[in-house]
């Protein structure tokens, strides 16, 4: 054959399923020449194309085939490299190798790091990829690094320029040197000479077979000069994908790219956000136009109707020609066959898609496949799909950072970095891959306890700080549990200590790194390399630690977390081959050129798809334009075009979600664009919404009523510390959930030194002074000085609380002092006491009992916040002085002497007032002023209350029902166990609520008020005491269970307690 006169390009329209009609044409173009398909050689973008190809072939082989060789001229995005026929060995003068992408990251950051040494390893590493994804795409490109000398700024931008070009002198000058001394180039310079060297040998010795190229849409100069080669030769055609043949000349040329302006010599930038803009500026390159591309003839059995492809035109017009679309045609803006889901969450939107896919497998041989570039929607579809059993991997994967052996991984770093902190630490401990096999119950167990003790403020750094809590100690509450995790920490500790020991004494990134995984393999006995994520995990810890020695020289360890992080996010992970083989869940990348019979498209949200370009911290816009690098709106167009051509398919789902996981979602512009080209024409696919939400949806809802137990007498208490009547008051409930059940909220990890941490700190402090015996003022600072040294007391919290306190202490000794000048002298402090009270036995503690000068008794209550209001007081709340002035003169309190009666009641605030910390404050007046309780009537007006609940709930039989009561102290612990949610505001009973909860703990995090959380979500709660009690939340109730004991929610909602069972 001779030369041609016009090179071969053609196309297939998006309305035509691509691989499947590029290979009938191929078939029909060799039908009778076997062996010259079989010698023929098809270039295609990427390995996941070459699967698409090969099993078009198998569909339509008809029993036996000799395939074209397949080969992939590789995508850097997917980490491929160019396929072996177009990289022969034996031939030529070889060309240097490629140098390893890790080595080079390191390399550059070592670079980076000795001209910003301030900089850490992660910062460091992350601005040398930056560095070399810049020197990258002025490579594929063609534009040599030595042109960012050269460009002419304005002064708003010389500055900062003159800043980066420090760096990019990295780029300029060392960077080549360096990849002389290796005898390596880069990999985007190593395909640049690839294809030149390729496309030379073609242009003057053509393979001997066909060659065809299909579906290649980069842009890069080799690649296009290769393509035009290809066109030319006399068995050579290329094949595109999509590329629109309905648009008119008008509106192609106002895609762009456009001739700089005659005067100013500026070039307007194109639209490169449009998807027909890469093909275009690629016919450019190829020195072709778009009347140089004929259509290819031939279509397959899985193709859309042609009027489709006319539709897609249409909806992808330039922004400046969207006004036709109100002259359209009702044919020519009908997109029959696609259909549109918006629901309002991503849960409902994956629940639906994976219903819908569910859906197309009921006819046989019929496929479909899920499109999405959101990787948290796809794993969510493929969870709800095997529901029934149906296996569908993402193919497109997931970053080794979210994977088990990188999220070991980061933990461990994260561990370490914090100096073992609570919230780390059991993180670690508890993550799925340490401790495997049959030793990990009792691990657990061990762990379990170690969380129940590190519960309250942060201990010391470091695994000693750990030691210090195990500590045994006098007066423990928790002491069996401490002595049972004091025997287990060993074993863990054996496993910790290397990794401290070794970060103690190395500044090396290549050193920490083998710590990790030496540690990593003991904590895990090596399960964390096992299986395809733990083989990706062992490949690229290989080559960060191989290649950390020429990296950077110093590694903060509190840097390495988000290094970490960093690396493995680079890496996706896909799953093995397996799965449904008519199902498919794809991204991007993964489904060019692949097309089902039903095409779903999710996410289409803006952000997501499109997403939004990430920003080049090197070079601005203007800076890119003016070298002639693609724009970062490039991969708009890209995704833009992905989602014209997934368009194509008989039948076409498009779905969205009106709310995303940070807040409202903004609809993709693909969406809007479809939908105001559409006009009448767009149809919805609300059956899907419809089935989501009913698939879960009980058969009966009935909320539970508002709860009202009614425990047997005998399980009622009959011992009530004053510290819980104002509970019984308050919320009936609450206190039958803490004194009956005997259920106590946990206080959160590492959690913040509130006001409850510095009530008991106060208190431990003057129970010491109490016990010294002399009740000396002076001793007191000594005391709480004494406190904050002991060892097991974080150094930040002493530097936070003690001041605080030490004011607080020293006012409260001054005022000792005064008192004692007016011939107020103290009794006790810390003094235990108990009355029979109404035929109960009410106990309580006295912060401090004072003798008067009269000889009366003051009573005295010391509050690191604001006391309780004389309002509160008079309405029956916040009785506890008045109920020590009870069990006081009553004679519970030894040392008062005979008939004592109380004769002042104090709170003392240590709270800040004013300029100082700590004030008094007294909920009663000696002549009632102010609407205050009188004095000599408080202890009376409490008696009274407290008959009064005594004789209802301790005494009688009244339920304990749940109230809400947002003017008094708040006892928001046990709203799941009430099941509020479920009858607040539904019923007319006592305690309606007018306000909101304070934050609460649930499940280790803090949520706060407005909608509560939902049974599903457990409180965590410490039960207590020996019997072992468990909870379980099981059709929609809790139950709480244990020896001789079953507690569980009614029928009615109410909270019953068998008589039988009681303990």
């Amino acid at each position: 054959m001779g030369e041609r006169s016009r090179p071969a390009l053609f196309t297939i329209p998006a309305h035509r399923a691509f691989a499947d009609a590029l290979v009938t044409g191929l078939l029909a173009q060799h039908r009778g020449d076997v062996m010259a398909l079989a010698q023929a050689m098809v270039l295609l973008p990427n390995n996941r194309a070459i699967r698409a190809v090969r099993d078009a072939f198998v569909r339509q082989s008809g029993g036996g085939l000799l395939l074209p060789r397949l080969i992939a001229i590789g995508d850097p995005d997917l980490g491929e490299q160019v396929g072996g026929a177009l990289d022969p060995l034996g031939e030529e003068e070889p060309i240097p190798p490629a140098i390893d992408p890790m080595r080079r990251q390191m390399l550059l950051a070592r670079m980076v790091q000795d001209v910003r040494p301030e900089v850490d390893a992660g910062q460091a590493l992350q601005l040398g990829q930056a560095l070399g994804a810049v020197l990258d795409q002025m490579q594929v490109e063609r534009i040599s690094p030595r042109a960012l000398r050269d460009i002419d700024l304005s002064a708003d931008l010389s500055r900062h320029w003159q800043v980066s070009l420090t760096l990019f002198e990295i780029l300029i000058t060392r960077w080549p040197a360096e990849l002389a001394r290796i005898g390596c180039i880069d990999l985007a310079d190593r395909r640049n000479r690839l294809f030149d060297r390729l496309t030379a040998r073609w242009a003057l010795h053509p393979p001997s077979g066909p060659v065809v190229t299909a579906g290649i849409s980069t842009t890069a100069p080799a690649i296009a000069r290769l393509l035009r080669c290809i066109a030319e030769m006399p068995d050579g055609m290329v094949v595109f994908a999509g590329l629109d043949q309905h648009m008119d000349a008008d509106a192609w040329d106002a895609i762009g790219p456009f001739d700089p302006d005659p005067a100013t010599g500026q070039r307007v930038p194109g639209h490169e956000s449009h998807p027909q803009y890469a093909l275009k500026q690629l016919l450019d390159r190829m020195s072709a136009t778009r009347d140089d591309v004929a259509q290819w003839r031939w279509g397959s059995e899985h193709d859309a109707r042609a009027v489709r492809g006319r539709n897609i035109s249409n909806a992808m017009l330039p922004p400046r020609l969207t006004s036709r679309w109100r002259d359209l045609k009702t044919a020519d803006r009908s997109l029959a066959g696609v259909e549109a889901l918006e629901v309002a969450t991503p849960g409902e939107e994956a629940q639906a898609i994976a219903i819908a896919l569910r859906e197309v497998l009921e006819t046989p041989a019929r496929t479909a496949a899920l499109v999405t570039p959101d990787r948290q929607l796809a794993t969510r579809v493929s969870a709800h799909l095997r529901r029934w059993g149906i296996d569908a991997d993402d193919s497109a994967g997931q970053p080794l950072s979210r994977l088990p052996p990188g999220t070991l991984l980061i933990a461990m770093a994260q561990a370490v970095a914090e100096r073992f902190a609570p919230v780390p630490l059991l993180t670690l401990l508890k993550h799925p891959l340490v401790m495997r096999g049959d030793a990990r119950i009792a691990w657990l167990d061990g762990v379990r306890g170690l969380d129940l003790l590190l519960r309250g403020p942060r201990p010391q750094a470091g695994l000693h700080g750990i030691d210090l809590v195990l500590r045994a100690r006098d007066d423990d509450r928790q002491r069996t549990l401490r002595d049972q995790v004091r025997a287990w920490w060993p074993t863990a500790r054996a496993l910790l200590e290397p990794l401290e020991t070794a970060f103690a004494t190395t500044t090396g990134l290549a050193g920490q790194l083998a710590a990790l995984r030496e540690a990593a393999s003991l904590l895990s006995a090596e399960a964390i390399w096992a299986g395809h994520h733990g083989h990706a995990a062992a490949d690229l810890f290989a080559d960060m630690e191989s290649a950390a020695p020429e990296g950077p020289r110093q590694a903060d360890a509190r840097a390495l977390p988000a290094l970490l992080d960093d690396m493995l996010r680079g890496l996706s992970v896909r799953p093995p081959q397996g799965g449904h083989p008519r199902l498919s869940i794809l991204g991007l990348i993964e489904a060019r050129l692949t097309q089902a019979d039903v095409m779903i498209l999710g996410g289409l949200n803006e952000g997501v798809w499109p997403g939004l370009p990430a920003p080049d911290p090197w070079l601005a816009p203007r800076i890119r334009r003016d070298l002639g690098l693609p724009g970062l709106e490039t991969r708009i167009g890209l995704a833009a075009h992905d989602f014209a051509g997934a368009l194509g398919a008989p039948r076409v789902l498009i779905t969205r979600a009106r709310r995303g996981s940070g807040g409202p979602a903004v609809a993709s512009r693909l969406w809007l664009r479809l939908k105001a080209m559409a006009g009448p024409q767009w149809k919805t696919a609300d059956r899907y919404a419809a089935m989501a939400r009913a698939i879960d949806a009980p058969l009966v809802y009935g909320p539970a009523r508002r709860p009202a137990p009614s425990p047997p007498i005998a399980v009622r208490p009959h011992v009530i510390p004053v510290t819980d009547v104002d509970r019984l008051k308050a919320d009936p409930f609450a206190f039958y959930a803490r004194r009956i059940l005997r259920l106590a909220r946990l206080d959160p990890v590492d959690a913040d030194a509130g006001p409850a941490w510095r009530g008991t700190a106060v208190h431990e402090v003057l129970q010491r002074w109490a016990e010294a015996g002399t009740l000396d003022p002076t001793d007191l600072e000594a005391r709480a000085r004494a406190m904050f040294d002991q060892p097991e007391v974080h150094p930040l919290l002493k530097a936070l609380w003690q001041p605080r306190l030490i004011e607080s202490i020293r006012w409260i000794a001054a005022e000792v002092a005064r008192d004692k000048s007016e011939g107020r002298t103290i009794i006790s402090v810390e003094q235990e006491g108990r009355a029979d009270v109404a035929g109960v036995t009410l106990m309580g503690k006295a912060d401090r009992l004072d003798r008067l000068a009269d000889g009366r008794i003051g009573i005295i209550d010391y509050k690191t916040g604001k006391p309780p209001s004389a309002r509160q007081v008079k309405a029956g709340f916040s009785l506890q002085l008045g109920l020590l002035g009870v069990i006081a003169e009553m004679g519970g309190f030894d040392g008062l002497g005979p008939a004592p009666v109380a004769g002042d009641f104090e709170y003392w605030s240590l709270a800040k007032k004013g300029d100082q910390f700590g004030y008094r404050e007294r909920p009663v007046d000696p002549l009632g002023k102010r609407d205050k309780i009188i004095t000599q009537e408080f202890t009376a007006h409490a008696h009274a209350h407290f008959e009064g609940l005594a004789n209802d709930y301790l005494l009688g039989s009244a339920p304990f029902v749940a109230q809400l009561n947002p003017e008094v102290a708040n006892y928001g612990d046990y709203d799941q166990l009430m099941r509020l949610e479920e009858w607040d505001g539904r019923d007319d009973g006592p305690g309606r609520m007018g306000g909101q909860r304070e934050s609460v703990l649930l499940a280790g995090r803090s949520h706060s008020g407005g909608a509560r959380p939902s049974l599903g979500h457990h409180r965590p709660v410490s039960i207590h005491p020996a019997p072992r009690l468990s909870c379980r939340h099981e059709h929609g109730s809790l139950q709480f269970t244990g020896a001789g004991l079953v507690v569980g929610h009614g029928a009615d909602g109410s909270v019953r307690l068998p008589v039988d069972s009681a303990r």
